[in-house]
């Protein structure tokens, strides 16, 4: 699939895991091709009053049989309207957009918060080497299983109702987890929280951008982060998540 064709996906299962989060498969043999973890698609309502496109990152990706995974939580119409699909409906659907993570490091620390940790999953999968995942909810849990597979666990929840209370960096210190690279995608503050720990510990870290998108294509600039160097498609220190992004070597933005 051209990144800059819409194409129609045909819903394969679309369930309700969590209090307003979803996971839907949908066949889009495309897209499935061609993704990478930490990459994105850009899904289009059906209805023709919500113009611009919901961003969904990727969590599984079956090429086999030509399908890809979102999990998603519902924050609007959009996101409303597909959790209202069922097997067999179809979806506009452009992508796979962004770079991705790099896949690297021979321990890894993967780290996912809320809706970040769908994109997680697939990386989880991919990387080969030696894995510690730490998981960071409010309150209610998901997908924590599906990652188990793939390395030992830690989950943190701010209440304190399952595994550590507080956050991703009360788990790792608690548990003492150490590394050679982190992975993260999550809020803001805690990319923030994650790139001071990384800083400090002297390890390398590969963070995924949240960020609200118009275009998903780099084109609206609506969605840049600051960083550390000039970007020559804009001429100041900031970059696009959509296009140059969504992740980042923690040295090269700032949060």
């Amino acid at each position: 699939m051209s990144v800059a064709s819409k194409k129609k996906a045909i819903i394969i299962e679309n369930i309700k895991i969590a209090e307003d989060i979803y996971s839907m498969w949908m066949k889009a043999a495309d897209i499935a091709t061609l993704a990478k973890p930490g990459q994105f698609v850009s899904l289009y309502c059906n209805d023709g009053s919500r113009l611009l496109p919901r961003p969904i990152s990727i969590c599984e990706i079956d090429r086999e049989q030509g399908r890809v995974r979102l999990v998603y939580r519902i924050a609007g119409k959009g996101t409303k309207e597909f959790s209202l699909l069922n097997a067999g409906d179809s979806v506009e659907a452009m992508g796979p957009f962004g770079n991705g993570f790099t896949l690297e490091g021979k321990k890894a620390l993967l780290i996912g918060g809320g809706i970040g940790i769908p994109p997680m999953l697939e990386l989880a999968k991919q990387l080969n080497c030696e894995k510690q995942i730490v998981l960071g909810f409010r309150d209610i849990t998901f997908l924590e299983k599906e990652f188990e597979p793939y390395g030992k666990v830690y989950v943190s929840t701010e209440d304190g109702s399952k595994g550590t209370k507080g956050n991703v960096i009360d788990a790792m210190k608690v548990n003492d987890l150490e590394a050679d690279i982190i992975f993260a995608c999550g809020p803001t503050p805690m990319l923030r929280g994650v790139k001071a720990y990384a800083l400090d510990q002297g390890i390398i870290a590969q963070l995924s951008m949240e960020e609200r998108m118009a275009c998903g294509v780099g084109a609206c600039l609506g969605c840049v982060c600051k960083t550390k160097e000039i970007d020559h498609h804009s001429n100041v220190k900031n970059k696009r998540v959509c296009k140059d992004g969504p992740v980042f070597y923690a040295n090269e933005v700032e949060l």
